[in-house]
Parts: structure tokens; C-alpha cells; sequence
């Protein structure tokens, strides 16, 4: 009797997370065809922003860092599936993605706008876009918003497996506009030799319900220990100056606010 009642408690506890996974590898989820944030070098390697913020978390954990490549439509179902254990991607935090995993304390924040020809005269607006097409790429906040509000509109929305294809049509004028993350627009495109025909068209897109209020760390809700342990680091990052002095590698401006 009492060796069911002590199986029961070690059941009660272990569906609780009392007894807390030991860490020593994190993988982590990345598209990487979003430069600044995650992208390759000439050589193969994995670099960004969310690549050197997760290698530092890691580091405070003591734990090793792998990454797993993935389309950024599939991120979510891999993750639930265990294909990796968190999302560093440059996933936005939104009430519909809440309601399916859980998220880390924030990352940064950065606007949503909208790139075209310069001298397109367009804006980011339904009337303004009408009969247009705009590329974002597939299972971003960016294709939710423009879904939602855009194409009831009669405007085009044209999903991308990666942001990579959505510059390489717009470059080549099979896309009025792109509708993206706006740091990655400016580093990873317009600052660059085939963005230099391209501007930002229109100011910053807001909306809390489809764009969410920042980027965080997708993880499995039943993960707690994970995500206790990752915020504990990235609170860390914060204090000891860490945070900053990677963001300076990227930007020259606030990107946590």
C-alpha cells in the first residue's frame, strides 16, 4: 500500500515539474533568413543577433547550444512535436501563439513596415494597396496582419516559405511591396547593394492583436523549468552588461524598447 501511495506522489510531482529536467543541451528552433537577427555567413555558419543571445544564455546555463533548422510556418508544430526545445527566431508574442506554447521573458521589440520601389508612392494601408502585391513570408505576424486586414481589401497577399524569396521577387518587380520585420528590412536589405532602388513606405505598422508586443523565446507550456531557467539568464544578460554589448554588435539604437 504505502510503495502506490509513494508512486503516486513521484507521479503528482513529476506532472508538476518538481522534479526539473537537467538542461545540459538546448536546442533551439532557427529560420535563418533573417539577417540581422539570424542569417549565414559565406562559410555556412550561423550568425545574428538571436544566434549570439542564444549561445549566451546557454553559456549562463552551463549547457551546450544546438540549433536545428526550420521553415518558420513549422516552427510551433516542431517544437510541440520535440524537434527542439525552444524557438529563438525572431517569433513575435501574440495572444493566438500564447494559446499554444508558452514564451520567455522579452528579447527586444522591433516595428513591422513595409518596403517598395522608391517613388511607388504606396502606403501601408488597404486602399492604398489595392490590386497590389505584397510578399510576406509564411507564418509570421506580418502574413496575419496583412491577411486580416488587407486582403478582405482586394489587396494580393503573397506568402514565402523564407524572407530571402519574398527580396529576391521584390528586387526583381514581381512584388509591389514586402511587409517584414522593419530592422531586418533596413540591415538586411535596404542597406545593401539590391536594396538600394528600395525605401520604407509608410510609417511603422502597429496593431497589439496580430503583431504582437515583442519577441520571446517560444517554448512548451509544460516546459516551466526550461522557461524559469531561460528567464533567469536573460535577466542575467541584462545585469551583468552582456545584453547590451551584443546589441551594439547589431544596432545603434535601443532594440529592447
Amino acid at each position: 500500500m504505502k510503495k502506490f501511495a509513494i508512486t503516486a506522489v513521484v507521479l503528482a510531482l513529476a506532472s508538476t515539474g518538481a522534479f526539473a529536467k537537467d538542461w545540459k543541451v538546448i536546442r533551439f528552433g532557427v529560420d535563418p533568413s533573417y539577417a540581422p537577427f539570424e542569417s549565414k555567413s559565406a562559410d555556412g555558419k550561423l550568425i545574428g543577433f538571436d544566434i549570439d543571445l542564444g549561445s549566451a544564455i546557454c553559456e549562463k546555463l552551463k549547457a551546450k547550444c544546438e540549433w536545428v533548422e526550420n521553415d518558420f510556418d513549422g516552427m510551433i508544430p516542431a517544437l510541440k512535436a520535440k524537434k527542439f526545445d525552444g524557438v529563438l527566431s525572431s517569433m513575435s508574442v501574440t495572444e493566438k501563439r500564447a494559446q499554444e506554447i508558452a514564451f520567455s521573458a522579452k528579447l527586444y521589440n522591433s516595428p513591422s513596415r513595409m518596403v517598395a520601389k522608391k517613388g511607388a508612392n504606396l502606403m501601408p494601408t488597404a486602399e492604398s494597396l489595392k490590386g497590389k502585391r505584397v510578399g510576406v513570408e509564411q507564418g509570421t505576424t506580418q502574413e496575419t496582419y496583412a491577411k486580416t486586414y488587407w486582403e478582405p481589401k482586394g489587396v494580393t497577399v503573397v506568402p514565402y516559405q523564407n524572407q530571402d524569396l519574398v527580396l529576391v521577387d521584390l528586387s526583381s518587380g514581381r512584388l509591389d511591396a514586402a511587409f517584414q520585420d522593419a530592422v531586418q528590412a533596413d540591415i538586411g536589405f535596404l542597406q545593401t547593394p539590391r536594396g538600394k532602388n528600395f525605401a520604407f513606405a509608410g510609417p511603422d505598422v502597429k496593431d497589439v492583436k496580430t503583431l504582437g508586443v515583442g519577441v520571446g523565446i517560444g517554448l512548451r507550456k509544460e516546459d516551466n523549468d526550461l522557461r524559469d531557467q531561460i528567464n533567469k539568464a536573460i535577466g542575467a544578460l541584462h545585469k551583468d552588461g552582456t545584453y547590451d554589448r551584443l546589441a551594439k554588435k547589431y544596432f545603434s539604437f535601443n532594440i529592447y524598447d
